[in-house]
């Protein structure tokens, strides 16, 4: 349950911290800490390689905190404008001057930021953010180009929205010589807000891949030639004549194999008949036909087959969550091959997975494979797939069956839609709030005519776009009606909030309408939960809108909760909400089933019914007990 006042914070973002205490710059670190590790693996010298540029990165940020004890802190209410918090500036500054000290070349001893991170440490492992498009890595290439004070320059006017006098001011405080330089060298960059705010810079969301095995292999071949006899010695003593190894009886590692080299080979993909989908009783990916103008370059078709069975070291390789990287068993279905924003795409389905190859129109250096699990889809799921996204639009290849496409703004659901121009199944760039850099004003989602309905899809930064719905779990209808539209209206901007999580599907239960205290209308609680391809991984999001305001409020979330799922139709949550007579209130709320609620710890409490209203003191904190009208506890959405 979090804290939720009516007002928000709003100061000016420049250099000057102003006064602040040190609890503050903890709770400017907890707030926005994924933020501050953007900042510093964007300053950083590319040459650290990314794995270390990762974990400095967030070795900076941790650093960031003045010295000296605080009393405990506290998790403060989510905001939207971090710029205007003291102690996020102060802590902005801090993480800029070690970052810039890294980029330095060393003259005598190295200083700390200097030195590969003390922690966090990781063994075995490289880790690295998700790849992007052909954007991403051209704008990658042009920082490198930079100085270090120039990337800050940049990374300070394309992420943080600051002018030219407060860039200058942050650069100096941050211990630069020449910040008039460093910003006439950024100016030579086009500003890309989006690319900077996309997950190619984010090193909070992250891959893993193992280090050099071979060359660890080599270091450790001495330590372990004792370990390795004695392993051989009791194989030959155990195991019978003609026995297999651990491995059964699998070949090599890349060795021939007729059912491997058949995936490869570029005349045996499967295309589909561009009428089959028609006669057929399935509305999934298998009866996509295959699309785009290079279907017959075999050339294309070849490589993309080949990065996907073994991707060298160059290729950028992203999954979604719970997705397998491996190569297709068997030869795939090719569903389109193109060119697509300065780029040549195909797409992939191998019954399990689609998989997106992607290389620039001028080579194959810079090659990016995406994969993302789309087992059991059809209908709505299975009526769009990203081919690319650039300059914050995205465009969609659309199923066959979808003989209409607009887009609309998920905020607004009494606004008219706009039709959107479909050649050959491929949209034309629509803005995409996987992109959206700063604050959210608006939210667009893709709206899909067939011949069994209308659906709206969002993109949340992967393959495919999440299918919305909205009503009761258990049997939720398409979001694409007025009730749908008004349910998202208020919440559409908490579905950042799932962003490259491996969503299928996002439905908007409006589960309570709650009488506000001291005349202030009537509060709208809804609870959006996100199911995934994987199955776990779910996330339950309790949302709270007041009367009059267009935008609601993120107040509790729980993750591989049942909450608000078919299995689980129930719900619990609270907030701390200021009135207009300036009275803090504790407000909870439970679905129709609830018979009473109990508080404690912060605020004690009782009530009968769905809902509960007690007197509070301001930061408050609360937990939440239910009794359902069967007997049973539901604790309360934290």
């Amino acid at each position: 349950m979090q804290s939720q006042d009516v007002a928000q914070r709003h100061a000016p973002a420049s250099g000057n911290t102003g006064p602040f205490d040190v609890e503050q710059a903890e709770a400017a670190l907890v707030e926005h800490y994924p933020r501050l590790v953007r900042i510093a693996y964007l300053v950083l010298p590319p040459g650290l390689g990314r794995s270390r540029r990762v974990l400095t990165a967030h070795s900076l940020a941790q650093r960031a905190l003045p010295s000296g004890r605080g009393r405990q802190s506290v998790i403060p209410a989510q905001t939207s404008e971090p710029e205007g918090d003291p102690g996020y500036a102060f802590l902005r500054e801090r993480v800029l001057r070690t970052a810039l000290e890294a980029a330095r070349p060393r003259k005598g001893l190295p200083r700390l930021s200097q030195l590969p991170p003390l922690l966090p440490q990781v063994w075995g492992l490289r880790l690295f953010p998700r790849s992007g498009g052909a954007d991403e890595l051209a704008l990658d290439q042009r920082l490198s180009a930079l100085s270090g004070p120039a990337r800050a320059a940049y990374v300070l006017r394309g992420l943080e929205k600051l002018s030219d006098a407060e860039i200058r001011k942050v650069l100096t405080a941050a211990g630069v010589d020449d910040p008039g330089g460093a910003l006439a060298s950024a100016n030579g960059v086009p500003t890309q807000p989006a690319l900077l705010s996309s997950p190619e810079f984010d090193p909070c969301l992250l891959q893993a891949r193992p280090t050099d095995l071979m060359r660890r292999r080599q270091h450790t071949k001495a330590a372990l030639a004792a370990a390795a006899a004695l392993a051989v010695c009791g194989a030959l003593i155990t195991l019978p004549s003609g026995g297999w190894g651990p491995d059964g009886a699998a070949a090599p590692v890349y060795a021939g194999n007729p059912a491997a080299e058949a995936a490869l080979d570029p005349a045996r993909l499967i295309q589909v008949s561009p009428a089959d989908w028609k006669t057929s009783a399935r509305t999934d990916f298998s009866v996509w036909p295959a699309r785009g103008p290079l279907t017959g370059d075999t050339d294309l078709l070849r490589r993309a087959l080949a990065v996907w069975a073994r991707p060298g070291a160059t290729v950028h390789v992203s999954a979604t969550p719970g997705t397998q990287t491996g190569g297709p068993a068997g030869p795939p279905q090719l569903l389109y091959a193109g060119q697509v924003a300065g780029a040549r795409v195909v797409l992939l389905y191998d019954g399990l997975r689609i998989a997106r190859y992607a290389e620039p129109v001028d080579g194959t250096q810079g090659a990016v494979l995406d994969l993302a699990r789309v087992d059991g889809a059809t209908g709505a799921e299975a009526s769009a797939l990203v081919l690319g996204r650039s300059d914050g639009n995205a465009q969609y290849l659309t199923a066959p069956w979808v003989r209409k496409v607009a887009s609309r703004n998920l905020m607004k659901p009494d606004s008219d839609t706009t039709p959107v121009k479909v050649t050959d199944g491929i949209t034309a760039p629509l803005a995409s709030p996987a992109l959206q850099p700063g604050r959210c004003t608006s939210w667009t989602v893709l709206q899909l005519t067939g011949a069994s309905g209308t659906s709206l899809t969002t993109d949340l930064g992967e393959l495919v776009p999440a299918h919305l719905t909205a009503g009761r779990p258990g049997s939720p209808g398409e979001a694409s009606g007025p009730a749908g539209l008004r349910a998202w209206a208020p919440f559409a901007c908490a579905l950042d909030a799932e962003r490259s999580g491996g969503v299928r599907s996002v439905n908007a239960w409006s589960f309570a309408g709650q009488p506000l205290p001291d005349g202030s209308g009537a509060a709208s609680w809804v609870c959006a939960r996100a199911e995934t391809w994987r199955g776990d991984g779910t996330g339950a999001l309790a949302l709270f809108g007041l009367p009059g305001r267009p935008v609601g409020a993120l107040v509790a979330r729980g993750t591989d909760a049942r909450a608000c799922g078919p299995r689980d139709p129930h719900v619990l949550a609270g907030v701390l909400w200021k009135s207009a007579a300036g009275h803090w209130y504790l407000l909870a709320a439970g679905d129709k089933d609830t018979a009473s609620i109990r508080a404690g710890g912060g605020v004690t409490a009782a009530g009968e019914g769905q809902f509960l209203v007690a007197r509070a003191k301001q930061g408050a904190r609360a937990t939440l007990k239910a009794t359902r009208t069967d007997g049973t506890e539901v604790d309360g959405l934290k």
